[in-house]
């Protein structure tokens, strides 16, 4: 493993051995900032020397469901960290996401209710589990200590900061200047995120590249409690399916860590030959050695189709097994060569009153193919519709009792009965 230069101001009390420049490799890997590193290079000689696991926090706010594919950057980097003897954290916001996070927002963010929190946060770690080891890891939710503040405890929480170091923060400065309304209770968000840290005793805390000030709140938090503040690690965010924008279900733009393998895989093969590389760094476990030479190879001929296929093997395998990614690869091969995959929705669908026929519109939207008639209408002007293999051409094509293989696009099929 090719070790980082340790810096000359990390002097720590405790031996840097080869084991301690092997944590602070796999720390960098792929991340976007550490802060301090120095410090950090002491907490990894000092657990070296003692044998004590140090203490790594993620925090997830439950404001949806599901995980999808840029949630689990940070998760691998947690799962790096554990496999090499750390402790992690997984705290679930379920205080937190009573007050909505406000990184990156034009406006303030609608709360969820209690209701809502529960039923996302059951779904949370079960899934994060997927790349975590549950051996080692804590799973904690903020409402533990935050209620336990009450008003008191908040009023004593929000005197450890000001105001003007508040409004420093990006997100907050641009809204004030456009005058756009900041409600009081968002300038908490970052108050308990950090006082997370201080109830935590955390060592390191990660996020996104959009979590910095939130971060940073923490060690302030920790020195104000007079602990050892932690170091912050942050990772880039994964850009969606676009191309363009960060992966959100909100711009559904996302692959979801439980998805179906045979979409999971689909959606992985669409992403540009460009924008593969930033997966293969963020997503992959491959040494960067080989994800180096794969890349190489691809820009000395190779068909770069060749590596997307390795990642999405790797990514599904990992979600759902290797048969199941074997299984994707088939269909995704399947599908390219006009077939039809093996395992598509059925549905079954009434005629009209008549009891003669139904345009291919309403059999369509009513298929669950298509949100609109007239989006079916604007996909057959398109030439993205197929039925029975055959490209449809005719909006006014209407359809009898019978059974009909439909495709819409590229990877959406039903087998339809009208009846």
């Amino acid at each position: 493993m090719l070790h980082p230069e340790i810096p000359p101001e990390a002097q720590p009390s405790h031996p840097v051995t080869d084991r301690v420049r092997d944590a602070l490799a796999v720390t960098l890997r792929g991340c976007h900032e550490l802060l301090p590193e120095a410090d950090w290079v002491k907490k990894l000689a000092r657990s070296e020397a003692t044998g004590v696991p140090l203490r790594i926090k993620l925090g997830l706010d439950p404001t949806a469901p599901d995980i999808h594919l840029g949630h689990t950057v940070v998760l691998n980097k947690l799962r790096q960290l554990q496999d090499i003897g750390h402790t992690v954290i997984f705290l679930i916001g379920d205080f937190t996401s009573l007050i909505g996070d406000p990184s990156g927002r034009n406006s303030t963010r609608p709360p969820l209710t209690a209701e809502q929190i529960k039923t996302n946060a059951d779904t949370y770690y079960k899934q994060a589990s997927l790349v975590l080891n549950p051996e080692r890891t804590e799973i904690r939710y903020n409402s533990e200590w935050c209620d336990a503040l009450g008003a008191r405890g908040m009023i004593q929480l929000a005197s450890r900061y000001t105001v003007a170091r508040m409004m420093e923060r990006d997100d907050f400065t641009k809204r004030y200047k456009a005058n756009t309304p900041i409600s009081v209770h968002e300038f908490l968000y970052p108050l308990m995120q950090g006082y997370d840290s201080v109830a935590l005793k955390a060592d390191l805390e990660l996020g996104g590249t959009d979590q910095k000030f939130n971060l940073l709140m923490g060690r302030h938090l920790q020195a104000e409690y007079s602990q050892e503040p932690q170091c912050i690690l942050t990772m880039p965010l994964l850009v969606g399916l676009d191309g363009v924008e960060k992966m959100s279900k909100s711009k559904n733009n996302y692959i979801g860590i439980s998805e179906a393998p045979n979409s999971m895989f689909g959606k992985l093969m669409s992403i540009s030959d460009t924008l593969m590389w930033s997966y293969f760094e963020l997503l992959s476990f491959k040494p960067l050695a080989d994800i180096a030479q794969l890349k190489t190879e691809c820009d000395g001929g190779r068909n770069p189709r060749d590596a997307k296929v390795m990642l999405a093997q790797e990514v599904v395998a990992r979600f759902h097994g290797a048969k199941a990614a074997d299984d994707a690869l088939a269909d995704f091969v399947n599908r390219a060569k006009g077939g039809v995959p093996e395992d598509i929705p059925q549905a079954q669908l009434a005629l009209p009153a008549d009891g003669v026929s139904l345009g291919i519109g309403a059999l369509l939207k009513q298929a669950g193919l298509v949100p609109s008639t007239s989006e079916a209408l604007r996909m057959i002007e398109q030439g993205g519709v197929r039925m029975d293999g055959q490209a449809v051409s005719d909006k006014g094509l209407k359809l009898g009792a019978g059974t009909y293989v439909v495709q819409v696009g590229k990877r959406k099929f039903a087998r339809v009965t009208l009846a």
